[in-house]
């Protein structure tokens, strides 16, 4: 038997999906569009995964040439100081980290991997991104030990690589210490491997991407219980965001969608575009039509 996802019309689907990529959580569109959270939670996860298969198996031999790399924090199931003994020690349960590449010139997201913040799991993300790329490229991380060897098992050398580590003054004092940060008080641009540019070590672009993802996504709003309970769902919610902004997303700077300025395609797509990755709506099944009796009718 067809699932309710499945059997929704495209108009129907476009309304989920544009919902659910301005940031609304799944059963404030549930509530909006008249469907079950069910039946948005499964559309989001199908198409989500769609949209993975779609950017792996199209977004290659890239002409990046500047590129800025950064992981940013999440959570499945509860935080990681609620997660229960049972649970301790899975990925899945507790802190995820999602690793982004940004192009500093065409703004596209080559890449994304959900994992965990260790280097394991940056060198398969490093050997997925450079696997994509047409040219040798210029790359940029933050200070943290584990690009260091992640990078050079990536690319094998073949990247003009820097990190810019951020200084930092005095933590602030007071009730608003959790979300903000010590001031930064300069950086330092340190060259790894190559001939990084100094003037392009950056990863200001990618940091506004984080902002980005975060205004985006529900399941990346702070402080509310929006979160996905499952990995894949997590996963599958990142991928829809992400060949969203990357396919159909103007961007203010370059006056196009990023997959445009690099060449991956020739126009701007729509929501129904995205939908149009997965298989066209059937139509529901119906019992035979059976008559019904009226009321006070003689039986005779």
């Amino acid at each position: 038997m067809a699932s309710m996802a499945n059997v929704l019309s495209t108009t129907k689907r476009v309304q989920i999906i544009a919902a659910l990529i301005e940031g609304m959580s799944v059963r404030a569109t549930a509530r909006m569009v008249d469907v079950s959270k069910d039946t948005v939670a499964k559309l989001s996860l199908e198409l989500g995964e769609a949209c993975i298969r779609y950017m792996d198996e199209t977004l290659r031999e890239l002409p990046c040439k500047r590129l800025q790399v950064d992981e940013v924090w999440g959570f499945c199931y509860s935080k990681q100081k609620n997660v229960p003994a049972a649970k301790a020690g899975q990925f899945g349960y507790g802190d995820v980290w999602a690793f982004t590449a940004v192009d500093a010139e065409t703004k596209l997201i080559p890449t994304f991997l959900v994992g965990s913040r260790d280097a394991g799991c940056a060198t398969e993300f490093m050997q997925d991104l450079a696997g994509r790329l047409a040219n040798r490229v210029q790359l940029t991380t933050d200070g943290h030990k584990m690009y260091l060897s992640a990078v050079e098992e990536g690319f094998q050398g073949a990247v003009d690589y820097a990190m810019l580590v951020k200084l930092y003054g005095k933590a602030p004092e007071g009730p608003e210490v959790r979300y903000s940060p010590a001031e930064c008080i300069g950086c330092e641009r340190i060259g790894i491997t190559g001939q990084p540019d100094p003037k392009h070590v950056s990863t200001s672009y990618v940091e506004r991407h984080n902002l980005t993802l975060r205004m985006g996504m529900r399941r990346y709003t702070r402080l509310t219980n929006a979160h996905s309970k499952k990995l894949r769902n997590h996963t599958a919610a990142l991928g829809l965001f992400l060949c969203f902004y990357n396919f159909c997303r103007l961007h203010q700077s370059i006056g196009c969608t990023p997959a445009m300025a690099a060449g991956v395609t020739a126009r701007v797509w729509s929501i129904a575009d995205l939908v149009g990755l997965l298989p066209p709506p059937v139509a529901a099944k119906r019992g035979p039509y059976k008559q019904r009796p009226v009321e006070g009718a003689n039986s005779n």
